[in-house]
């Protein structure tokens, strides 16, 4: 019998779902009697321009720890609608397709920050022998934050626990998947930067505001919540920007002065607090950017007749970035990227001061090879925009989850402790500061230890009380031998045992660094060097680097080889337009960790010879030979064919002479004969 309301469909589902022995508003709920723990997370879905109703998806279960939503649409051809850009989120199509709209509220409760995960199905049918269903795993709020599941096809794994934790399992993203999404989010941010920075120029933003913009703004967009977590006030939409041209009311003060009341709220620090404000003062400076004018091409479809630059410059980013930044996560250091786009128009004042951000593929790498984990404690003393201190976070949170289990008390408090007491940043430039500050905000603030000042001139108890037994650095190459003298400085300052890693110019390794090398030896280990791609910080800063580890409080041992390796093939090519994937990047990066720690026992993935990338070496104790090309071994012994090129090349070279003679002296006798 066909279907000829969308009921008959609900009742399709409601029969499968007593099959499994799942009953209704104890193991699921219906549309009507959504739970209201549930309906707190869908509640305007937190970023959307509906702040007062909430969603109310067709079907939901909340019995496992990942929440399972279901919409459901009578015919088949309402089961999804897909633009070139993938599945719509225009609201007609949320409405009307049941992928759309399961979607729709799944990344909705994750935007709500109640959930970080979910489960999305959208079913349609005709009749009972004419039925369709999808399933999504759902890991973020953005519009692309989910994959579909091709081998499930029916709710057979809604039935038990065990069943559901069997599909769970499989659902999640794996290594490569997770290392994919980190590269497209990585490139999708820097289109939009690109996209963005063209705006604010249009606009007469100078580039070293232009990031303050972006950090300021998106601090103003968050939820302004108590102690306890329960929402005070939403955070500030395009809608709020009226061009008010009153004292008060003007697009940039109600800004800044949300900014304000977001810090307050957070209890940030009153001293940091006031230096980040003093940045964030930019956006309200100039009241002409609150006049209202015509719109820049980059807006005309997200604003309608005119708006304030101010506003303009914040529904942009409030479309493109904000909306996605949860799908963005992870290793990315969203600040950083932002920054290292706007530094391109910069007229070169970053490269003056030294500034080259590290990507987050090489911080999450670098994290990695230190074993970092959930009892780590990690400082980086030249923070940047904190794209260390993310990846070392992450990989901390990763670990507790995956000891306690995700979102159980035990891990929720271990990653409140981590957040608060086991990162420590120390930047001296006031902007760089506040964007590492914004960031680690963003992250559910990991900024309690993020402090302004010279890092070698901070309170001695800064460091003792620390403790720290991981130390991450990317310093500014301007800084005296390279920058050197900062890994030396943390390595004094952690525990015995502890792990240190830079990032740095070759020529640290081989003659500039000599005087700080020389010392660093007398007191620490140095463990391996790993020559790193001569494009890696293009086109930003076209530098040979490598980085160095170190164990920290064992003099070197010169009797005791380091492990050098060479990663200039790290399966990546980067031009003025991007990064290409070109030779299995992914399993290259693996590689390099397992190299690192098994060294030729090692079970690599890409396809490399260990032999021309790995050798086991001394050094002495000049601090100028830490290189991997200074300890490359090459094979001397000719074969038959180096003995042939040999010869062909000495008879191509008389030949050659013969011909210049001829030249010379007219027509030559080569016959022996008068």
């Amino acid at each position: 019998m066909s279907y000829k309301l969308e009921e008959h469909l609900n009742d399709w589902i409601k029969s499968q779902f007593a099959q499994l022995g799942l009953e209704n508003q104890k193991d699921y709920y219906t549309e009507s009697a959504i739970p209201d723990y549930l309906k707190d997370a869908l509640k305007g879905r937190a970023k959307t321009h509906k702040k007062t109703s909430f969603g109310k998806p067709d079907f939901s279960i909340t019995k496992y720890d990942v929440p399972v939503i279901i919409e459901s649409k009578l015919g088949m051809k309402n089961l999804i609608k897909e633009t070139k850009g993938g599945v719509s989120f225009k609201e007609k199509d949320v409405s009307k397709y049941a992928i759309n709209g399961a979607l729709h509220y799944a990344t909705g409760v994750i935007a709500s920050g109640k959930y970080k995960e979910a489960i999305a199905i959208g079913i349609a049918g005709d009749s009972d022998d004419a039925i369709e269903l999808k399933v999504y795993y759902v890991f973020g709020s953005g519009e692309k934050s989910f994959k579909l599941l091709e081998n499930v096809h029916t709710l057979n794994f809604l039935e038990n626990e065990q069943a559901f934790r069997k599909f769970y399992t499989e659902a999640t993203l794996t290594d490569e998947e997770k290392h994919q999404i980190l590269i497209d989010s990585r490139i999708t941010l820097q289109n939009y930067a690109k996209k963005l920075n063209k705006l604010m120029h249009n606009h007469n933003i100078t580039a070293p505001q232009r990031v303050l913009y972006v950090s300021g703004m998106l601090l103003a967009m968050q939820e302004i919540q108590d102690e306890q977590g329960q929402k005070i006030q939403g955070g500030l939409t395009p809608e709020d920007l009226q061009g008010i041209q009153t004292d008060t009311k003007r697009d940039g003060v109600q800004i800044v002065n949300q900014i304000q009341e977001f810090l307050t709220a957070r209890q940030i620090p009153a001293d940091k607090k006031t230096l980040m404000l003093a940045s964030f003062s930019e956006i309200s400076k100039d009241t002409q950017r609150d006049e209202v004018t015509e719109l820049d091409k980059e807006v005309s479809k997200l604003i309608e007749g005119h708006a304030s630059v101010n506003k303009q410059i914040f529904s942009f980013i409030y479309h493109n970035i904000f909306l996605s930044i949860d799908a963005m996560a992870g290793h990315l250091d969203i600040m950083g990227e932002m920054y290292s786009e706007f530094l391109k128009y910069a007229l070169g004042d970053g490269k003056e001061i030294g500034i080259v951000l590290t990507p987050p593929y090489i911080t999450k790498m670098m994290a990695s090879l230190l074993n970092i984990d959930q009892e780590s404690r990690v400082m980086d003393l030249a923070t940047g925009s904190a794209g260390f201190l993310i990846s070392a976070m992450e990989l901390m949170i990763q670990d507790a989850e995956s000891r306690y289990g995700k979102h159980t008390s035990q891990a929720e408090e271990k990653i409140n402790h981590i957040k608060q007491h086991q990162l420590l940043g120390v930047e001296l430039n006031a902007e760089m500061f506040t964007l590492a500050a914004t960031n680690m905000i963003l992250r559910g603030d990991g900024s309690a230890n993020i402090h302004k000042g010279n890092t070698f001139k901070t309170p001695e108890n800064l460091y003792a009380d620390f403790q720290a037994d991981r130390l991450l650095l990317n310093p500014p190459f301007s800084f005296k031998e390279n920058g050197m003298p900062f890994i030396a400085f943390g390595l004094d300052k952690m525990q015995k045992g502890g792990l240190g890693a830079i990032i740095i110019q070759d020529s640290a390794g081989s003659g500039k660094a000599i005087d700080t090398n020389k010392a660093i030896l007398k007191k620490h280990t140095l463990l391996a060097s790993i020559k790193m791609p001569t494009d890696l910080f293009m086109p930003m800063a076209g530098v040979q680097t490598s980085i160095y580890i170190f164990q920290a409080h064992t003099p070197h041992d010169f009797e005791k080889p380091v492990k050098f390796i060479d990663f200039r093939n790290d399966g990546y090519k980067r031009t003025k337009r991007g990064i290409q994937e070109i030779d299995n990047p992914t399993a290259r990066y693996k590689d390099i960790i397992k190299l690192y720690k098994a060294g030729h026992a090692a079970r690599l993935s890409a396809d490399w010879e260990v032999s021309d990338i790995f050798v086991e070496d001394f050094i002495t104790n000049s601090g100028a030979d830490w290189n991997f090309d200074q300890h490359k071994i090459i094979d001397t012994q000719p074969t038959i064919e180096d003995f042939k090129k040999t010869v062909a090349d000495y008879l191509a070279w008389e030949v050659s002479n013969l011909l210049k003679q001829q030249g010379q002296q007219g027509e030559i006798n080569i016959t022996g004969k008068p």
